[in-house]
Parts: C-alpha cells; structure tokens; sequence
C-alpha cells in the first residue's frame, strides 16, 4: 500500500521522505510513524540509496504530535501519553540515531516540539532562512519527549537547553547555526535545489567510514579518553581495509576524485 501520510522519493544515491499532512502542518500521527519506520527500512536495504533526507511538504517542517487526534486515556479517563512514546517516538528516535546510513534533516519550515527532537535525532541538521526550532512542549503544561532532554542538553549545554525549554522560545534558523543545532542554513528560494545538492555530494563519500565515524562518536558521548583512543584504532583498522581506502588512496596519488563504493 502506497503511504497516504509521507511522498517518497529517490534522486541518484539519495531518498527523499516528505513529511506529507501539509494541512495539519505534517503534525505526526500513528500512520505518519508506521509509514515512516517503513520508509526507513526499505531505504536501509536498499544498496542504492545512501544518504536519507527527511523534510515537510508545504510550509513546515512538522508541528510535532497531532493533538486533535483521540490520545489513549487511563482508567479514570485522563490521557495516556506514554503509549504513544514507547510505540511510536521512542523507536523512532532510537531509528534515527543507529541509523547506518548518513541522514539529513531538512528543515523547510518550523520544527516545533517533538519535530524538533526528532530532526536533532538526524546526523546533520539543515534549514531554511525562515525555518525556526522550538521546544513548545512548556506552552501545553508537558516536558520535553522525543529524546529533546538527552540531545539538547548535549549539544548546547544544560543551562541554556533548561533554558529553551521552560522560556519555549523559538530559535531562528542562523540563531540555531551559531548554537551548533544546525549545520547550514540555506535562502528559503533555493532551499530545495541547495539541499539536493548538499546532500548528493555527502552520498558521493565513503559510506562504511561515515557508519564508522557515527559508531564513534555516539560511543565517545560514554567513553574517557582511553577508551575512545582504542576504540577510534580498532575501526580505522577496519576502515583502512576497505576499497573505499584503497581507492581514496588511489585517487589523491592520481590527483583526481575518488569514487567511493561504500565498502
């Protein structure tokens, strides 16, 4: 069955997953999650593919949780949101994170609230000029989900990411450059065509080192010094023995591009 909430779409080395409810401003519902684990892992088999680029149709990146929909209740009748993180956002998180393949975060409006943690999720965040983040969850009486309390903290330090959450102010796109939450920030007129480009030229690289070059550094985030200087040894051991090496070794003494098969 064809998904009726995403638009998929595969250019060369690079898939494409569109969040589509542009209606609901790509507002995550159950069918969004299960078709987008779906989308995940078929482009995961897929040799072909190897970068995964994920962003929103129409004027957002996504709104986060869809709250018109019916929300589990308990037995006294107060809503249940644990159900709807432990099936669908935690996994999805946890997806993105060991994902194997290099992916993107293409924010083409606003990522509000569990969006925002889900593209944080992502290898490398993008946006568009008019793009902004927020941690909304504070505005409806919620804590952050998604990961936002892990990642956050991380990347921007825990005072100001206790600061972003309570205050649930939005952070503009070059303001979310210079915090390190995004890696480059694109006119809103060429997004598109800047992106694609941006991210065929990640898919021309050498696939098995960028796997390689996550599998570090999300073990540093729990590693001293030794034991990250022994672990960095034992996979350029398996880097250096790859085609890719031999060829990206080729290529420089020839003076010419590599190209890099992934393995």
């Amino acid at each position: 069955m064809s998904p009726t909430t995403l638009r998929c779409t595969v250019d060369g080395s690079v898939a494409t997953i569109t969040l589509a409810r542009p209606e609901k401003m790509n507002a995550f519902n159950a069918d969004m999650h299960a078709e987008l684990r779906d989308a995940l892992d078929r482009f995961e088999r897929d040799e072909a593919v190897r970068v995964v680029v994920l962003t929103g149709e129409g004027r957002a990146f996504s709104s986060g949780q869809d709250l018109t929909v019916d929300l589990k209740r308990d037995g006294q009748g107060r809503i249940d949101l644990g159900p709807a993180l432990t099936r669908d956002y935690n996994p999805l998180v946890l997806r993105l994170s060991n994902y194997p393949k290099p992916t993107i975060a293409a924010l083409n409006g606003p990522a509000v609230g569990a969006s925002m943690n889900i593209a944080l999720a992502c290898d490398i965040v993008v946006a568009a000029r008019s793009a902004y983040l927020q941690e909304a969850f504070a505005r409806i009486g919620l804590i952050p989900d998604a990961g936002g309390t892990w990642i956050l903290p991380r990347l921007v330090g825990p005072k100001q990411a206790l600061a972003l959450m309570m205050s649930a102010e939005a952070i503009p796109a070059e303001e979310a450059q210079r915090m390190g939450l995004v890696y480059k920030v694109f006119d809103d007129a060429s997004f598109a065509v800047d992106v694609a480009a941006f991210a065929a030229r990640l898919a021309e690289g050498p696939g098995l080192a960028y796997r390689l070059t996550k599998q570090a550094v999300k073990e540093s985030l729990a590693n001293d010094l030794e034991t990250q200087l022994d672990l960095e040894a034992r996979l350029q051991a398996e880097a250096g023995s790859s085609r890719d090496f031999m060829e990206g070794v080729a290529a420089f003494r020839e003076k010419r591009a590599p190209r890099f098969e992934g393995r």
